[in-house]
């Protein structure tokens, strides 16, 4: 039985909960025996309270610590780990390995997904990024994350570093253009709705076809009188600014600006 400790009561720590809690449903030899929450109550509707503690000194011996706290916060909480020589991950996109504790052996165990508090995901379609100093921690690492992932896989710190970055082009870049896609909508009158089978056809393109394949619009036809048209339209500077930048850059393939 693997035994493995979450640090940390944020949407990741608790999304990781939930997951390694219905893995032990599945008798798959996973174990959360505890769990670290500064506010032992946050937890309370998630997991059986006398499984969480507030102390380090009260944590307990696992094969596996999971620290899921802000990244701004891991270094901090990894040097008030009281153990030494145990294995000790952290869930960060961008932060590097080396920046938990010497005491413990360091690993990082990186869900590639955008999580929302109270919003249920399905854990085995999350990519797992696993990084380890060694062989056998990575060996560790590697089979708690297929017991709760199909598709848990090495990569290492300049990878995941890429990794982050590419994935806020193409989460969080991509949904703040749908803000001002709604924007724009509420201030003429146009309810958002119309726009969503649009939206999800897109999403299902790159599932199929290469991004660059995928592209459409005036920008990828070099429609210039479209485009003078729609930059006439935008009355917004910022909405202007990021149009103009979008579109030169669709017309220079991706290419540095």
């Amino acid at each position: 039985m693997v035994k493995v400790i979450v640090i940390g009561s944020g949407n990741v720590a608790q999304h990781l909960i939930t997951a390694f809690q219905n893995a032990e449903k599945n008798e798959s030899g996973i174990s959360l025996i505890q769990v670290f929450a500064r506010k032992r109550e946050s937890l309370a509707a998630l997991i059986p309270i006398q499984k969480v503690t507030n102390q380090f000194s009260e944590l307990l011996e696992a094969d596996l610590y999971i620290i899921a706290v802000s990244d701004d916060a891991i270094e901090s909480v990894s040097s008030e780990l009281l153990f030494k020589n145990r294995l000790v991950a952290h869930t960060s996109g961008s932060v590097p390995l080396t920046l938990l504790n010497n005491n413990n052996r360091k690993a990082v165990f990186y869900p590639l997904q955008s999580f929302t508090k109270g919003a249920a995901v399905d854990f085995k379609t999350i990519p797992l990024c696993l990084e380890a100093e060694n062989s056998i921690d990575f060996q560790m690492l590697s089979k708690v994350g297929k017991l709760i992932s199909d598709h848990a896989t090495a990569i290492n710190s300049q990878q995941r570093k890429a990794l982050h970055v590419a994935a806020v082009f193409a989460n969080n870049f991509s949904n703040h253009l749908y803000q001002i896609a709604n924007d724009i909508c509420k201030e003429n009158q146009v309810p958002f709705s119309i726009l969503k089978p649009l939206i999800q056809e897109t999403a299902k393109k790159i599932v199929a076809i290469d991004p660059e394949q995928a592209q459409t619009g005036p920008a990828k036809r070099n429609d210039q009188i479209t485009i003078d048209a729609h930059e006439a339209f935008i009355k917004d500077d910022n909405q202007l600014k990021i149009y103009k930048l979008l579109t030169q850059s669709i017309q220079h393939n991706g290419k540095k600006l």
